[in-house]
């Protein structure tokens, strides 16, 4: 039976613009205006940290959703709320507990109005954390753990428990995962949740076909397995990392799969900000910031940049440095002369297939 969460409505939403947009067509359409009845996600730039927000505004009805809080070191997400003109939130949704995910969750109840918290069930010890249900408990807070399955609606807004199922005391692996439907576009969102979860997310779930995929763990090789990307089978993915993180966040190896599925990305590292737009048929993409991060437009190894170099598989910032001094080059085979470079990552990076014919 579909629960159903009856919440009361005061909030305007505002989408701010952006500098530059970039728009994508879902089922062949043409670009999507800006206008009442949209349905905005909002991938904020919290740096190495998670935060997104679902905005929907008509007429005589507006609700508002947040996915986790950002990194308990930051103070991006209650202004950037503020922006939009928001000052309620229908549900809070907590991934897992840890400082990256629920860190300006206080904050966030103490400057918000929040109708309802979801968390998984595992605990922390640190501060933040027990701040944060302090917060709650203080201001009365419906706090709900919710469970493989369940079903929600909130106004237009389906959302499917994707995970967990049960917990166990592994914070990351059980991270709330969701899916959410707004009429015919889609997004799956996972937290931190790693490659063997989102397996078992793929035998608990009828479908996970989807328009977007939020990739779990920051774009990390621990998460975003290829059957379980396979399954999504989204047009879009958007990762959330800090530019330059000490992580090495995201994965070569998660960039190479979706560029091979030719899967458009977007990362708030190099992007800042991403709002996707939709009426439920169609959507938009706009970024902060622009790059284009296709697979389309090749990179070409003698004139691009230390950034764009690193799209190439196996080239990380040291090594787009390296290349930057060791060239004009000729052929791949060249590539040798980098360090770490053999034989075997020069036939990955000729598979990968984003090099420009030299």
């Amino acid at each position: 039976m579909r629960k159903k969460i009856v919440l009361v409505l005061s909030i305007l939403l505002f989408l701010i613009g952006c500098g530059d947009t970039h728009t994508s067509e879902a089922n062949n359409s043409s670009n999507l205006p800006i206008e009442n009845g949209n349905l905005k996600v909002h991938f904020i730039d919290v740096k190495q940290a998670d935060a997104t927000l679902f905005s929907f505004i008509s007429e005589d009805e507006n609700y508002a959703v947040l996915f986790d809080t950002g990194d308990w070191q930051g103070v991006e997400v209650v202004p950037y709320l503020q922006e939009q003109n928001i000052s309620h939130l229908d549900l809070v949704i907590i991934s897992h507990p840890d400082a990256d995910h629920i860190g300006q969750l206080t904050d966030v109840i103490e400057n918000i109005q929040v109708d309802e918290v979801w968390m998984s069930g595992n605990e922390s010890t640190s501060q933040t954390y027990l701040d944060a249900m302090e917060a709650i408990l203080d201001q009365d807070i419906t706090y709900q753990e919710p469970r493989t399955g369940e079903e929600y609606t909130i106004g237009p807004l389906d959302i499917e428990i994707l995970y967990p199922e049960t917990i166990s005391g592994k914070s990351n692996e059980e991270s709330v995962s969701i899916r959410l439907d707004y009429d015919e576009v889609s997004f799956v969102l996972t937290g931190d949740a790693g490659k063997q979860e989102e397996l078992e997310m793929i035998e608990s779930t009828e479908s996970l076909d989807s328009t977007v995929l939020h990739l779990g763990h920051h774009g990390s090789d621990t998460s975003s397995d290829a059957d379980f990307v396979r399954e999504v089978n989204p047009e879009l993915a958007i990762y959330s990392a800090g530019q330059n993180n000490s992580y090495g966040h995201p994965s070569e190896e998660v960039i190479r799969l979706l560029n091979n599925k030719d899967i458009e990305w977007y990362g708030t590292d190099v992007n800042g900000t991403i709002i996707v737009e939709t009426d439920g048929q169609e959507y938009s993409v706009q970024m902060e910031r622009s790059h284009d991060n296709s697979k389309s437009e090749c990179v070409n190894i003698n004139e691009s940049t230390i950034e764009d170099l690193q799209e190439i598989v196996h080239i990380g910032s040291s090594r787009a440095e390296q290349m930057v001094d060791e060239r004009p080059f000729e052929s791949l085979q060249e590539l040798d002369v980098i360090e770490g470079i053999g034989p075997s990552r020069i036939a990955d990076i000729e598979e990968q297939g984003i090099i420009c014919s030299l």
